[in-house]
Parts: C-alpha cells; sequence; structure tokens
C-alpha cells in the first residue's frame, strides 16, 4: 500500500472536499480522485461518497481512515524517535483483568519508572477478548487474560491459530470481597443463600467467547442474587465495597495491604468451586523488554501474596 495515498485519504477527509484537498496538497484534482479510487480498488472498499455537496465518509471510511491516522502517527513517531538518537525511551503496555493482585504489581512496577528518562506506559484493564485483539492488532505488547477452566480448550485454540504465546499466571477460585463493616463479614464462610439480602458490585462487561450475554451471566453470576450494580472501573468498585457496607464482589484473592488500604475483607463462599486462570500472553515474534520482564515477576510476586 502506498503510505501517499493515506495522507491524500485523511487530507480529503480534513477538507471534506476533493478539490480544497488537491490544493492544500498542491497536485491536480483528476490525480488526487485517481489516487483515491485507486487506493478505494485496491481495499475493495467505498472510502468516500461523492454527492453535490462535496464528500462524505462512510462507515468502511471511517475505520479505515481510524487505522490511516494511527499508522501515520506511528511513522512519525518513528522518525522523531531515529532523527533525534531518543531511543532510550522507557516503552510498556499491557492489558489485564480487573484483578487486584495484577493493579498492585503495576503499581511497584511504576515506582521503577526512572525519572530522568523519557516514558510511555500504557496499563489497560478490560475483558480478556478485548485485551487478545488488542495484542493481534499490535496496539499493546502484553496480555493477562482470564477465563473459565470450562473455556480452557477454546482459548488454547485461539493461541495456536493466532500465534500467540502464553503462560498460566494463577489458577484460583473467587473470593467474596466486602467492606469490614459489611455484617457478613463476621462470617468465616458464606453460602449463597447468604448473600440474597445483598448487592452484588458486578463487572460491566463479562465476556465469554462463543456465548450469548444471557449464558454469560448463567456462567458467571450467581442465581441467589438478583441486586446488582455494574460498574466498568475498578477504583468505583472498590469505593461502593467501602461506603455501602451491604455490597459484595466476587474477585481474585487480593494482597492483605490492597484489602487494608480499601477497608475491605475476603471471605469464602461454601459453593464457588469454579477454577479461573489468568494468562500471560503475547504475539510469538515479540522479544520481552528489560520491563515486561520486571512486570511478570512483580506479578509473580504479587500473586504469592494473595
Amino acid at each position: 500500500m502506498n503510505i501517499q495515498y493515506l495522507k491524500y485519504a485523511i487530507e480529503v477527509e480534513k477538507n471534506k472536499s476533493i478539490s480544497k484537498a488537491a490544493k492544500n496538497l498542491y497536485m491536480g484534482q483528476p490525480n488526487l480522485s485517481r489516487a483515491i479510487k485507486e487506493l478505494e480498488d485496491s481495499l475493495g472498499i467505498i472510502i468516500f461518497e461523492r454527492n453535490s455537496k462535496g464528500i462524505t465518509v462512510t462507515p468502511h471510511g471511517e475505520e479505515f481512515l481510524q487505522y490511516a491516522k494511527r499508522i501515520l502517527s506511528q511513522i512519525d513517531e518513528l522518525e522523531e524517535i531515529y532523527k533525534t538518537g531518543k531511543t532510550d525511551k522507557q516503552q510498556f503496555s499491557a492489558c489485564v483483568p480487573r484483578a487486584g493482585y495484577i493493579a498492585y504489581a503495576f503499581g511497584e512496577l511504576a515506582k521503577s519508572i526512572e525519572t530522568d528518562t523519557p516514558a510511555e506506559i500504557f496499563y489497560k484493564e478490560t475483558n480478556s477478548m478485548r485485551a487478545i485483539n488488542n495484542i493481534l492488532r499490535g496496539e499493546y505488547n502484553l496480555a493477562i487474560i482470564r477465563y473459565q477452566e470450562a473455556f480452557e480448550k477454546y482459548f488454547e485454540s485461539m493461541f495456536k491459530e493466532k500465534n500467540l504465546v502464553s503462560k498460566t499466571i494463577t489458577e484460583f477460585s473467587y473470593v467474596l470481597a466486602m467492606s469490614v463493616n459489611n455484617p457478613l463479614a463476621k462470617k468465616e464462610v458464606i453460602t449463597p443463600e447468604d448473600l440474597s439480602d445483598y448487592i452484588e458490585i458486578a463487572h460491566a462487561d463479562p465476556y465469554v467467547p462463543s456465548l450469548p450475554i444471557i449464558d454469560v451471566k448463567k456462567a458467571e453470576m450467581s442465581e441467589f442474587v438478583d441486586k446488582r450494580i455494574y460498574v466498568f472501573e475498578r477504583a468505583s468498585q472498590y469505593m461502593l465495597l467501602e461506603q455501602v457496607p451491604n455490597t459484595f464482589m466476587w474477585v481474585s484473592p487480593m494482597p492483605d495491604e490492597m484489602l487494608a488500604n480499601n477497608n475491605l475483607v475476603e471471605r469464602e463462599c461454601g459453593h464457588m468451586k469454579k477454577k479461573y486462570k489468568d494468562v500471560l500472553i503475547h504475539r510469538e515474534n515479540y522479544k520481552l523488554t528489560d520491563i515486561d520482564k520486571k512486570f511478570i515477576s512483580l506479578v509473580l510476586k504479587a500473586k504469592e501474596g494473595m
């Protein structure tokens, strides 16, 4: 694909006119129209719809232009790095589940960032399928994904098909996190029936491959609870647990320090027998950096403190 054509398409979108874009690009309108047509033909999509008022971007065009802008931005960044000799930037990117022990490890990693060296650190909490897609698109370098052991064959098959390297970080069963002031906190072992009068704080985007959302809820959520607050952001989840004593949340085991900082306790529930896995993945051709290795080491250390 001709990189120059990407610039042409972005300029046309910016001006909403091929004639204005051609003027800004110091080229003839027929030549620009021809270039856009060649680009569309090579992709097999229509990027711009032509009409009497000018041009409009098609849905396929919007998606293409997002990728085009990202590619050109990365090219500009690459040129800037090597033109200025700034090749020692600290870089790290990871997609992870909303897990206390992983967040704790990331906090420890952040403490080690050198303040006299440029750094770009990306840390995204999301569900497993979004994390995998972010790795496949090259937007992130590392991911830790979480799945129920019942779906292990599906994920292992996907890793093989997509050329992803995988390594199990930990296996666990969920426990209940709740405020120290929650009445259930006085019980060492909780039964499913005990939860019926309480409010569950739940992730807003659970995702299990190949299952409709109604079946996901059956697979992942308790039948004994009919009151739920769905929240995307983990800090808000912890705030609700602390401020609303009659709430609880299913979590992977958390480090004691994190529990204490949020005035929370963990309790086991007798019926929770499902096993889950947290698995590290990255692209097969990706070489782990020193920062990557340090993060993985800190995650494993935090796991031991759960």
